[in-house]
């Protein structure tokens, strides 16, 4: 598993300085069932907006 996970989304809850993520967990998703073959077919369900 990742030590760092990093974000550049800075509205954000779980932004922090150094584009870190301070979230204890990440849930992300597909948009297209149990498969994506791109990053434009996921969404990071953890975000939280400031």
């Amino acid at each position: 598993m990742a030590e760092d996970v990093l974000c550049e989304v800075q509205n954000c809850h779980y932004w922090k300085n150094g584009n870190q993520c301070s979230a204890d967990s990440i849930y992300v998703v597909s948009h297209t069932g149990k498969k994506a073959e791109t990053e434009h077919e996921t969404d990071c369900q953890t975000f939280k907006r400031k």
